[in-house]
């Protein structure tokens, strides 16, 4: 069987740098292995050509993952992937990144029981709750 597929969701403007780091580590670190596709949009983007991207992408994972950062609030895109995937049946959890904590911001729709620490095994018991979770299941 394939590895289970990830959306990953995260903060353009802040987050990068942990949005790489975590889809570099997955596929090593983790006790359950899933793959992490780079989706994120290389130019910007009319809002409806976004979404209608956005919502294929997301359509064919397995999971949606949230890099939720110190600056979530700021974050609309994320809020609206988060969106999409619920509408898409997509399972959605999210882990703390950039030195967010359980005190941080969250986007919309993301309930703080969703949200994990950056621990390998801790992640890839989301993932294996994911996956008995999804419509891909």
């Amino acid at each position: 069987m394939a590895d289970p597929r990830a959306f990953v969701s995260f903060d353009f403007d802040n987050n990068q740098v942990e949005k790489i780091l975590f889809a570099g580590q997955a596929k090593k670190e983790s006790p359950t292995p899933f793959t992490v596709h780079d989706w994120s949009s290389k130019t910007a983007l009319p809002q409806s050509e976004w979404e209608r991207l956005i919502k294929a992408k997301m359509a064919s994972t397995n999971m949606c993952i949230v890099l939720v950062g110190k600056y979530m609030a700021s974050a609309t895109g994320v809020a609206k992937e988060i969106t999409m995937a619920k509408e898409l049946n997509v399972p959605v959890f999210g882990v703390y990144v950039g030195g967010a904590a359980s005190t941080s911001t969250l986007p919309a729709g993301l309930p703080r029981n969703r949200v994990v620490a950056w621990r390998w095994e801790i992640v890839a018991a989301a993932v294996d709750q994911m996956m008995g979770e999804g419509k891909n299941a």
